[in-house]
């Protein structure tokens, strides 16, 4: 590798590698230690292509779920089964894994703005932004942005756009999905908002149960099939659909309620 080599955002890929390694090293704890990540489906991840990937996962802490994913992915990569054990699969990570995420929210101060660039493809929210409700015109250089890391890799969305759970699925996804052709990889997790804070930096419980699900890609016709069917299998895939509704604990929702008052309080 060069020693000033970068990605197509401008990123120097060694900074990126060393970013990965220091934050892996002082997060694995968090999913190997105070809890334990139980993980499922590590396989389909060792066997998909290296780039044109999109990961669909439901949301429940603004940066745990990405940085147990980059554990994950890592580990899996490196013929870790369903486990992230001895966290060697770090020192070589998959450099070319992106996120999507919030711009306002990658701006909100130093850590952020690390996590930012280890991978973030930052866009501008059209429904939300400094915690009200808006309506603004999509971006067409943040569309352009995910192709772009599509197209050098993998790319890890939320389409939901938010870690309050059972909120609609973003047409906007589906459009990419569209446009772009991808492998469609859905993952479903759980436990993290009973883990974390609603940031997802501190723990808030330990032995928690934490499960990670990685699921079959999506069959999808690219062509022929309209944007509401394909949000309707990902609210299927990623268990979000208002039929999981009912098997949800109502204590965790109205958690889940009271960390989203807090958050808009501070």
């Amino acid at each position: 590798m060069g020693l000033f080599k970068k990605n197509p955002f401008g990123h120097i890929l060694w900074v990126k590698k060393w970013l990965i390694r220091i934050l892996g090293a002082l997060t694995h704890q968090r999913f190997r230690g105070f809890n334990e990540l139980q993980i499922e489906g590590s396989d389909i991840i060792k066997n998909l292509p290296d780039a044109n990937v999109l990961f669909i996962s439901n949301h429940q802490t603004y940066f745990a779920d990405v940085i147990a994913m980059f554990h994950v992915f890592n580990a899996s990569l490196s013929n870790r089964d369903d486990s992230i054990k001895n966290i060697g699969y770090l020192w070589n990570p998959k450099l070319n894994i992106y996120y999507v995420a919030a711009k306002e929210t990658m701006k909100a101060g130093l850590l952020p703005k690390i996590l930012a660039y280890v991978g973030s493809i930052s866009i501008e929210r059209t429904w939300r932004s400094q915690g009200k409700d808006i309506n603004r015109q999509v971006k067409m250089s943040d569309i352009s942005s995910i192709g772009k890391a599509l197209n050098d890799g993998w790319v890890i969305t939320f389409p939901q756009g938010t870690t309050t759970p059972f909120k609609p699925i973003r047409k906007g996804t589906a459009h990419i999905i569209k446009r772009y052709k991808p492998i469609v990889v859905p993952i479903v997790i759980d436990g993290f908002r009973r883990s974390f804070d609603k940031k997802g930096l501190r723990i808030k419980k330990k032995n928690i149960f934490q499960s990670f699900e990685i699921k079959a890609p999506l069959e999808i016709d690219y062509e022929n099939e309209s944007i509401d069917s394909i949000v309707e299998k990902i609210e299927y895939a990623i268990e979000q659909h208002p039929s999981f509704l009912k098997v949800i604990p109502q204590e965790e929702l109205e958690e889940n309620e009271r960390m989203n008052r807090e958050l808009r309080d501070m």
